[in-house]
């Protein structure tokens, strides 16, 4: 394994990533858009759409994968597996015509661990930037191609634990590290590898003493953020028991905040001074926490929660409108929430289905998708209006992308194009 010391160079180098940008320059970089929260500004997608109505282009996708699409200048990217999970890929299509340019079987598995039924072996999404895509498939290893001709540049296949149900935490990029959480069953902590090589810059174990906790509530599958606090970068992660502020740079712990929580899977967002959390899978609560503090900030950073029962999702992901934070629930609830106390605002149900993506922000409107394809578009504000539904063919489990006037969707079977 490589050496886990921060290298001078690279500390002294880092940089916020240039994602801040990627929006107008009509990329979609990473899980969750440019700044990782859902927000596609200045995006204008379709309001309507159906199998015969809008759709630019629809590919086949082989075998099975729940990663979202992530966009770089021309080239769509996304990962998948075959449903055993002993062969991982990624596939790059053409923005403009929906024809795959590369596919690129990456890594082979010999004894794959078990996923649930609705998990994949390509879950975790990968993230890109000109020349690299780096795709990441949990336990089984992360790799960095060329975007150019799909060649592998380094595979990493050391970082193992057991998810018990399979990957889902996404990578991210912050200056020259790529960065992810490992939470299995068995080894709780972050990671940053160098982007070019590969190798280990730090790890930072989460040291939470679960005592008797039983095995399985150790894990969990939510994608690290970065936000700015008291005049420094600073990774948020949350995993079983704890949410964590690290220093970017070197991984060191700089503030915690405990709770009781497990199996946790949307990714924090931030804001107006505050960081969004949901803290546990089997009952949800939201809490709003201030970055940048120091040590054990339990008792002192909290700013408020949501409790049990409220509407709080456990999968998807949150949005964060201005003052307003948003919510849409497994089981199709859509709250609105005032980001500054928590106070709920209104609370509609959306359509029958599951919830599983995570919803996005465009053109002052919120796209929120149900697994069995099916897009409620409604307004971001107080009113919560829906405005259209629309549905596709498939299945949809992974988040959709936007840029420009076009809706980048995957199906369990297909990537789409939506564009007028």
């Amino acid at each position: 394994m490589p050496a886990v010391v921060p290298t001078a160079a690279l500390i002294a180098a880092m940089a916020v990533a240039g994602n801040a940008g990627a929006a107008e320059r009509g990329n979609w970089p990473q899980f969750r858009g440019p700044r990782g929260d859902g927000n596609a500004a200045p995006a204008r997608p379709p309001l309507r759409w159906s199998e015969t109505e809008n759709i630019k282009w629809k590919t086949p996708i082989h075998d099975r994968g729940w990663s979202s699409p992530v966009i770089w200048d021309g080239q769509v990217w996304l990962t998948t597996a075959t449903a055993d999970g002993r062969q991982l890929f990624a596939v790059c299509l053409d923005r403009d015509s929906g024809r795959i340019v590369h596919d690129v079987k990456v890594l082979d598995v010999a004894r794959p661990q078990k996923v649930s039924k609705v998990n994949s072996y390509a879950s975790p999404t990968p993230v890109v930037e000109g020349g690299r895509l780096y795709a990441h498939y949990g336990t089984h290893g992360t790799v960095c191609l060329d975007t150019a001709d799909g060649k592998v540049l380094w595979r990493r296949t050391d970082l193992t634990c057991d998810h018990d149900e399979g990957p889902g935490s996404s990578v991210i990029l912050h200056g020259d590290l790529l960065v992810f959480n490992v939470d299995g069953c068995d080894v709780q902590y972050m990671v940053a590898l160098d982007k070019s090589t590969g190798r280990t810059v730090w790890r930072a174990d989460r040291g939470v003493d679960f005592g008797r906790a039983p095995r399985q509530c150790r894990k969990a599958f939510s994608t690290p953020t970065v936000a700015e606090a008291a005049g420094r970068k600073e990774l948020l992660s949350i995993g079983a028991r704890v949410i964590v502020g690290c220093d970017a740079a070197s991984g060191k712990e700089l503030w915690r905040v405990r709770h009781g929580g497990w199996s946790i899977t949307p990714r924090p967002v931030c804001g107006g001074g505050l960081a969004f959390f949901v803290t546990d899978y089997d009952r949800p609560e939201l809490w709003a926490v201030r970055p940048g503090g120091a040590g054990d900030v339990t008792g002192t950073h909290v700013a408020w929660k949501i409790g049990r029962g409220r509407g709080v999702p456990s999968t998807p992901s949150l949005l964060l409108a201005g003052e307003m934070l948003f919510a849409v629930s497994d089981k199709g609830t859509v709250s609105c929430v005032r980001a500054a106390d928590g106070k709920v605002i209104r609370q509609e149900q959306l359509g029958s289905g599951s919830y599983f993506a995570s919803p996005i922000l465009a053109d002052g409107r919120i796209y929120a998708f149900t697994d069995r394809g099916t897009c409620t578009v409604l307004r971001a504000d107080a009113t919560c209006r829906t405005e259209a539904v629309n549905s596709l063919a498939g299945r949809v489990m992974a988040s959709p992308a936007a840029v420009g006037r076009a809706l980048f969707v995957r199906t369990e079977t297909h990537m789409y194009r939506i564009d007028e």
